[in-house]
């Protein structure tokens, strides 16, 4: 049932972006954010608390910044691609669109991207390769950029913590030592989700429960991962929370009764304020609570768990 409601979202994508159900970025959400006092921890809606005892993450952007940069790798890719179709529009207005759907898109597997590229091809008078094919072409340009940062952290050159969104570290092992089941989520490739992981020494919080795409992407979707973790321990979504920076992994726990919340990390820099586009898009979707990094992780647990 998942597999089919995935395949009929992807269709449905074509008809622009008010098809998203949730995603009002313009509305005006100042009146409804208060902060934990001295921090920069926003509660946009009070949520249950103290009922919490499975918490799942996003991968990328919410903990990892090994792939950091990835965004600008694939629209650069597709934007190439397109400018060499016979119907194409100008450069400027084919990146826009570029980046509309990628940005729809994250959080998904990158398969669904790809498949939106063939689709934009076609429209534009080309002959698409298969998406598995494009997949395989953007990861290939991927993995050269991100190879020394692997590198650096495979002969520890540089220390887990640099590539990671701050205070990642802390928050998992207070999650850990808390008894608290840890469950990692993310559309990238199952096999470098799991490498890049213990790469970044965080296997040991989440131990089996690491998921990632599949090549056959329709047995695999983070909302059946929430399926199995509420079936599996027969539980409903007030014992579920959720941390992801993209739009996937926030609507899918609210839309089991779980908590979720946005961190709008600022990839590049680790500066510790909330990266403004994903603050307003965070927002827009739905999340409870914002968070720029983990820093002041004893704040959100006090305020979560106690």
């Amino acid at each position: 049932m998942v597999a089919f409601a995935e395949s009929r979202n992807l269709l449905s994508l074509r008809r622009g972006p008010s098809i998203l159900p949730v995603h009002d970025e313009k509305r005006d959400t100042r009146a409804m954010v208060r902060r934990l006092a001295n921090t920069s921890v926003e509660i946009v809606r009070e949520v249950e608390r103290g009922h919490i005892r499975h918490v799942l993450f996003d991968f990328d952007g919410t903990l990892s910044l090994i792939r950091e940069g990835w965004t600008e790798v694939m629209v650069a890719m597709m934007v190439e691609i397109l400018l060499a179709t016979p119907r194409h529009e100008s450069e400027s207005d084919i990146a826009a669109c570029v980046r509309h759907f990628v940005t729809e898109l994250t959080g998904k597997q990158t398969i669904y991207q790809m498949i939106r590229l063939a689709e934009e091809v076609t429209l534009r008078g080309g002959i698409p390769e298969d998406p598995l094919a494009y997949k395989h072409r953007y990861l290939d340009r991927l993995m050269t950029r991100i190879a020394s940062r692997r590198e650096q952290l495979r002969t520890r050159a540089v220390s887990p913590e640099t590539m990671l969104v701050p205070g990642s570290l802390d928050l998992l092992a207070a999650l850990h030592d808390r008894g608290l089941l840890l469950y990692l989520a993310s559309g990238t490739d199952e096999q470098f989700v799991c490498e890049e992981a213990e790469l970044l020494t965080l296997t040991r919080f989440f131990g089996p429960r690491i998921y990632g795409a599949v090549d056959d992407y329709r047995t695999y979707s983070k909302a059946m991962v929430i399926e199995r973790i509420l079936r599996e321990n027969a539980i409903d979504g007030a014992y579920l929370l959720g941390f992801g920076d993209g739009y996937v992994e926030i609507e899918n726990i609210k839309s089991v009764g779980g908590a979720a919340i946005g961190v709008a990390s600022d990839e590049a820099n680790r500066s510790g304020t909330p990266d403004p586009w994903k603050r307003t898009r965070l927002l827009g979707i739905g999340a409870d609570i914002i968070i720029p990094d983990f820093r002041e992780s004893r704040a959100l647990l006090g305020y979560l768990l106690e």
